[in-house]
């Protein structure tokens, strides 16, 4: 009570043990005068800002020291779900003297931006972890598989190595014409930029045959660069690869100065998330959209005369929903595809789970599998499972091929994982029906 206008602390008078009984049961505790103390504020000893301070020093990583432990990030966040991570315990780790630019932790973010979506100190990982990435790039602390993917990236413009001569060889057996701008270099409206996955991988180059048949029954004018084309590395730059990243840009725009077009529209939601915020930063800007936002207003053109009477449920990618906002095209393609019944996972929209890719994470399932109890790809599997959907539907490069792989590491093996552009290319019948439709030439407004 105040003494003299001045607020006096209560004097403790402490006792050495104290018996406690309980008014509902009777029951008793004897409470000795430690377990008072536990209540009192208590400072940890040791402590050092030297951590921050090294991470804070590099542009981007100011915000990890802003956390002041709410703990809102960790329920969200998919690597915790598997392990132990999110900002707080990155953040209490650091000021208990771990040192992140040496620790597995720092490799494990996915940069799904699911904790930055929570969190009320704007702690943001997807500056944080490429910043202090670079720093243990530049001192050689990576993990194999990702120097192996910056080595391929650099040599070959592309994360797996290919030969760029072989970038648009998928385009032979797509039952459609495929212009290929240095053979045919004059304006076009819609540059498709296919990259890496799209273009060399098994599943990826289904993928893309049938964006092509699709887009030209649908009638858009579309080209792509073919052997010109580089990888835009935008997961290479959030794998702590800046200086590689920039010297990819330079390659990407000094090619994309040389043709017209209006509007550049890629499959990719990691190379969306590059053309859109990272270029624009370096004085490269464009007009530039996701397949299916693309396709989503030219739904209505296409012939879907096949009926799916499938149940499918939907992956938002982390780069196309929660980075760049698109949650409604996938589901109003998939939703116009007759007799396909959409069901939702519980964790979806702004509150979906990451598929593990993001961020280099594409290349570190080795590394990662030491660290955690299963891939986050497995448990996004699981989770679409237990909706009974026959079909995994979704729109990254990234993911069939992941998502394929956890289907049967998990015992899933019912559940088909297709690309929303391949359920739009089988309703239209396929390829010997599209290319039939194509080459007649014939209206194809429902």
């Amino acid at each position: 009570m105040p003494v003299g206008g001045r607020k006096q602390e209560p004097a403790a008078f402490e006792k050495e043990e104290a018996v406690v009984r309980s008014t509902i049961s009777g029951r008793e505790w004897e409470l000795p005068g430690m377990w008072n103390r536990m209540f009192e504020p208590r400072v940890l000893s040791g402590y050092t800002s030297g951590g921050f301070a090294k991470i804070s020093a590099q542009p981007g990583g100011e915000s990890l020291e802003w956390c002041y432990g709410c703990g809102k990030c960790v329920p969200v966040c998919p690597v915790d779900m598997v392990g132990e991570y999110g900002p707080r315990k990155i953040h209490r780790k650091v000021q208990t003297g771990m040192d992140l630019f040496s620790s597995p932790d720092l490799w494990l973010c996915t940069t799904c931006a699911n904790c930055l979506r929570v969190c009320p100190k704007q702690v943001n990982m997807i500056d944080i972890m490429p910043a202090a990435r670079e720093v243990a790039v530049a001192d050689g602390n990576v993990p194999n598989e990702l120097q192996d993917v910056f080595e391929k990236s650099f040599r070959y413009g592309n994360a797996l190595g290919e030969n760029a001569r072989r970038r648009h060889a998928w385009a032979k057996d797509a039952g459609v014409p495929v212009r290929v701008l240095a053979n045919d270099p004059g304006p076009v409206d819609v540059l498709f930029y296919v990259e890496d996955y799209w273009s060399y991988h098994p599943r990826g180059k289904q993928a893309a045959q049938a964006f092509a048949r699709v887009a030209t029954v649908a009638g858009v004018d579309w080209a792509i660069l073919g052997p010109e084309e580089k990888t835009l590395g935008d997961s290479q730059r959030l794998a702590g690869e800046k200086g590689l990243f920039e010297a990819l840009m330079d390659d990407v725009t000094a090619t994309l100065d040389r043709y017209e077009f209006a509007r550049i529209v890629t499959p990719d939601p990691h190379g969306l998330n590059a053309l859109r915020k990272e270029y624009p930063k370096r004085g490269h800007t464009y007009d530039v959209s996701h397949y299916t936002q693309l396709l989503a207003p030219l739904v209505d053109r296409l012939p879907l005369v096949n009926r799916i009477e499938k149940k499918v449920t939907f992956h938002d990618p982390c780069y196309l929903g929660r980075h760049n906002g698109e949650y409604e095209a996938p589901r109003r393609l998939l939703e116009a595809i007759p007799g396909l019944e959409l069901v939702e996972m519980l964790r979806c929209r702004e509150n979906g789970y990451c598929c593990g890719g993001g961020g280099g994470g594409m290349w570190l399932d080795g590394f990662t599998a030491n660290h955690t109890s299963e891939r986050l790809s497995e448990r996004r599997v699981r989770e679409a499972a237990e909706t009974g959907a026959d079909i995994l539907a979704v729109c990254c490069p990234y993911e069939v091929s992941r998502f394929e792989d956890a289907a049967k590491s998990t015992g899933n093996e019912h559940l088909k994982v297709l690309d929303i552009i391949e359920l739009l290319d089988e309703a239209m019948g396929g390829k010997d029906a599209v290319a039939s439709l194509a080459a007649s030439g014939e209206p194809v407004a429902r």
